[in-house]
């Protein structure tokens, strides 16, 4: 048996299990409807389970144990008899129990640990209407789009070789399965949204999305539409314009979570041209769509499902073959190499080269050279989307490209001058 902390130390940590169970009564008071326990049981129960520990560690052997089943006991008791049909469920009957492990686990010495677990259970408790209002929004395909997140991650990674194969020694299919992972959970936020705001959003929200999931298919979409629909062009030029913006942020975020120095070095460059384009959103918003306020109508983007899994493998394919291409464009013809096939790439998709040039810089590649690709990806990227611009309405066409030429001429300058 050790000896007991000094009566300042054991002070100290009765009052966190006092103050964990405190924090955890107040929410569980809030929402108290006929359950056995509120503001005043829970720091009860949790200085019970520094108390049992303190027991289990200098005095009564199997204290904690025998203590948390009696509990329980009490617990289940309280369950059957002091419960309501207003309060059919068991969840302040579970988070007492856990309140005394949170007990007990500050006379451990893991208040941190402690603390951390009795914010993450009270905003479990707090969030019930959200949670419920999304459960009740989930379908199938959502629980298909879960699944299957879990199964690439879970399940298909950690069994992924980590070396690199082929005759250039580039391939590696852990990084490439990873950076899969990676895309998808970008593509799996816009979807979040989309079922926690609704399906049915206008033309700013699409924007929006379309930046985080496909821009350049949001541009070829509202292209279309705006033929149908061509009073709505200033509406459908915004949207575009403001998910080609994102795309820029979004490059930052891909490379800054693979390779932050690399980063820091495209910042500057991306931000800028990125920033002409925000210029360009606010224009259109605050002289453009705020004239035309009153004349309603609004555009909706249907996003699918983000993660079928053959979508998935044809990514995690174009990832290799860019990286194959990128590493033999060179080895065989240098710098120029590497910017003709971030050009031909860069002109249907910006992710893959991004991904493959951030993890080449990190082993062959120069970094000047890899931060050049990465832009002229981006900038070619940014070209097709104001062609496909072009083939729009005469107001789409009126509001976008001159935005488009913008962004553009910022992106060539920042090349220019690093």
């Amino acid at each position: 048996m050790t000896e007991l902390p000094e009566m300042q130390e054991l002070f100290h940590r009765f009052a966190i299990a006092l103050a964990l169970g405190l924090f955890i009564g107040i929410e569980r008071e809030m929402e108290k409807t006929g359950t056995f326990a509120g503001i005043r049981t829970f720091p009860l129960i949790s200085m019970l389970g520094c108390m049992a520990a303190l027991l289990h560690d200098h005095s009564v052997t199997w204290a904690l144990p025998v203590i948390l089943l009696i509990l329980a006991a009490f617990v289940l008791a309280a369950y059957f008899f002091v419960g309501s049909a207003a309060s059919p469920g068991i969840t302040t009957e579970i988070t007492s129990l856990l309140a005394f492990l949170f007990g007990a686990l500050v006379w451990w010495q893991m208040p941190g640990l402690a603390a951390a677990l009795a914010v993450v259970t009270v905003l479990l408790l707090a969030s019930k209407k959200p949670l419920e209002n999304l459960a009740h929004k989930i379908g199938h395909s959502d629980l298909n789009a879960g699944l299957q997140f879990a199964v690439i991650t879970l399940v298909i990674l950690p069994v992924v070789p980590d070396r690199t194969f082929g005759p250039l020694d580039v391939i590696n299919f852990h990084d490439i399965w990873l950076f899969v992972i990676l895309i998808a959970g970008l593509n799996l936020i816009g979807y979040i949204l989309i079922k926690i705001l609704g399906s049915h959003q206008g033309i700013g929200l699409s924007g929006l999305l379309g930046g985080i999931g496909s821009s350049t298919a949001l541009t070829v979409s509202f292209s279309r539409r705006s033929k149908a629909e061509a009073r709505l062009g200033a509406d459908f030029a915004f949207g575009i314009v403001l998910a080609s913006s994102i795309m820029f942020i979004r490059v930052l975020v891909l490379v800054f979570s693979i390779n932050p120095n690399l980063g820091t070095r495209l910042l500057a460059p991306i931000a800028a041209t990125g920033m002409v384009g925000f210029l360009g959103c606010a224009y259109l918003w605050f002289f453009q769509l705020r004239k035309e306020e009153n004349k309603g109508g609004t555009a909706t983007l249907e996003i699918t499902n983000p993660l079928e899994l053959w979508q998935a493998i044809r990514f995690g394919i174009l990832f290799g073959i860019i990286i194959v291409v990128a590493r033999a464009a060179q080895f065989f013809f240098g710098t120029t190499g590497v910017y003709v096939s971030s050009f031909l790439t860069g002109l249907t998709d910006v992710d893959a080269i991004t991904l493959s040039l951030t993890k080449l810089e990190q082993g062959s590649l120069v970094s000047t050279v890899a931060v050049h690709g990465i832009i002229i990806a981006a900038l070619a990227n940014t070209a097709v989307k104001a062609l496909i611009s072009a083939t729009g309405a005469p107001g789409l066409r009126r509001q976008a490209i001159p935005i488009f030429a913008a962004m553009l001429g910022a992106g060539i300058l920042a090349l220019l001058v690093m």
